[in-house]
């Protein structure tokens, strides 16, 4: 064979290999093709089970479907049996005058006129010779057996390698499966409703109206102010639902420019605006059999409003710029802080979106309704960031405590995690005090729930702090506690009295 027909036949087989991704669909593409370029008649890529020592005909070319699942060897057992033994090719010029040949396909009856010649070359992953590639085709005294075998080897080289490969992808599928299944596991678990934190009865409400409407597939709409946990409860609501084995898609509906959020809902057509190169599936069609999150649905346009009408009303929409109509079956949660009431009056959101939306509402307190969660949620935010910083932080000081509970907290829960980070962050002792907490608590000028503190006011509440913790380390006793502040008895006594703070009451 020409170096020119060779590097053809090289890159027709290189294509096969890469054409599929399932192993069994290249190797008879391959076999295929040294049919037409090499002039074989039949061919078998036989592989070897290394716990029988037992080789099988994994694919065939010119052999019956019986054959191929009846016939096996033994390792060392004929030709085939041998070279997957030595892991050495052979060529035999005359198949009639090979002894070892045991034809146990019974596909070779030959006559002198239509001898055969037969190729068996190993195939190999690294050192290990997993299986072997065997060609016959009619004699030709003209034809290079070495040739033909060498040209052999280096196809059999070429389908361990596709082999190897499929074998990295087939495990790094089932690594990326079961990382899906467990990070699904971990979401489940993250948003189940108790993992919700609250104890008001505000939040009991709350809970107890998620569990309600989990079940079903009614369109929730969540209310509340920016910060209040809104996306946490539609989490919650997919993760305890019927549908939480399938897509939950998120939508800041006010993240998006006016002109783009009808192609990210729907999805749009090659060619339907400048700048759509291809089809692009939107985001409905991504959440089919799941939940859609559609957050602050009440910055979406008038023209929007009526797709998504007809979405929730008829379930089924085009895409921008094309005809065709999509069915899909989607669960609907939206939220807003904005009150749609009013925006209805105004003419800026829809009255009839308005209803098919608010099936199901669920309002969201703000942190001033359940003042009684504060210091779950404080608790819960120092442990999450003093393990993320491995820092030994264990609790808040009273007068801590004291600043957490009087501030207004504008920004809801958000606002209280950021809060609790910063001073995590700021904290190297084991107790968050009132001076790692930002200014905005300290002072209370925004909140107008605490006056703003003279200089000495605030020396003297740092040091009636620092006392009432130095007791609550040493359990009230006054020396441990002195030594503890790196003071006098005396002084500690002295100032102790002065803040009224009495040691008794920390035995």
């Amino acid at each position: 064979m020409k170096s020119i027909e060779q590097i053809t036949l090289f890159y027709e087989i290189s294509q096969a290999l890469n054409e599929h991704l399932e192993l069994k669909k290249s190797l008879y593409k391959v076999l295929d093709i040294l049919s037409t370029s090499m002039g074989m008649l039949r061919g078998t890529i036989t592989i070897l089970d290394p716990l029988r020592n037992e080789i099988h005909i994994e694919v065939a070319h010119g052999i019956s479907h019986s054959a191929v699942s009846r016939v096996t060897y033994k390792l060392g057992e004929g030709i085939t049996g041998k070279v997957i033994e030595t892991g050495k090719g052979v060529s035999i010029p005359k198949i009639s005058e090979e002894p070892g040949f045991l034809d146990r396909t019974a596909s070779r009856k030959t006559r002198v006129r239509d001898e055969l010649s037969f190729f068996c070359v190993p195939i190999k992953k690294g050192n290990q010779v997993i299986g072997a590639l065997s060609v016959d085709r009619l004699y030709d005294e003209q034809y290079d057996l070495k040739e033909g075998q060498k040209l052999l080897s280096v196809v059999a080289t070429m389908v361990a390698q596709h082999a190897i490969n499929l074998e990295k992808i087939r495990r790094e599928k089932e690594k990326l499966r079961e990382e899906n299944q467990r990070l699904r596991k971990e979401l489940e678990n993250k948003y189940r409703i108790t993992n919700i934190i609250g104890n008001s009865n505000k939040m009991r409400e709350v809970f107890q109206m998620i569990s309600q409407v989990s079940k079903s597939n009614a369109t929730v709409l969540i209310r509340g102010e920016s910060g209040t946990g809104k996306e946490l409860a539609a989490n919650s609501i997919h993760y305890n639902s019927h549908r939480a084995k399938n897509s939950f898609v998120k939508v800041n509906c006010a993240a998006l420019p006016a002109n783009l959020i009808e192609s990210e809902l729907f999805g749009h057509e090659k060619g339907a605006f400048t700048g759509a190169i291809r089809q692009k599936s939107g985001k409905f069609e991504l959440a089919h059999r799941g939940t859609i999150f559609l957050d602050e649905i009440g910055a979406v346009d008038l023209g929007v409003q009526a797709s998504l009408l007809r979405v929730l009303q008829e379930k089924e929409f085009e895409r921008v710029g094309g005809s065709k109509t999509i069915k899909v079956d989607v669960r609907v949660v939206a939220a807003t802080n904005k009150n749609l009431e009013d925006a209805v009056e105004e003419g800026v959101f829809r009255g009839d979106l308005y209803y098919r939306l608010n099936v199901f509402p669920i309002y969201m307190p703000p942190m001033r309704e359940r003042k009684t969660d504060i210091l779950l949620l404080a608790d819960h935010f120092l442990e999450k960031y003093a393990g993320e910083n491995n820092k030994d932080i264990r609790r808040f000081s009273t007068p801590a405590i004291d600043m957490l509970m009087n501030y207004h907290w504008p920004g809801n829960v958000r606002e209280l995690e950021n809060c609790i980070e910063r001073a995590v962050l700021l904290c190297e002792e084991g107790v968050i005090h009132s001076y790692h907490l930002p200014p905005t608590l300290q002072t209370g000028v925004e909140s107008d729930t605490l006056p703003a503190l003279s200089l000495e006011e605030a020396v003297a509440n740092l040091e009636r702090e620092m006392i009432i913790d130095a007791l609550k380390n040493t359990r009230g006793n006054i020396t441990s506690a002195a030594d503890l502040l790196q003071t006098t008895v005396r002084k500690f006594a002295y100032k102790a009295g002065k803040y009224g703070v009495h040691y008794k009451h920390y035995r």
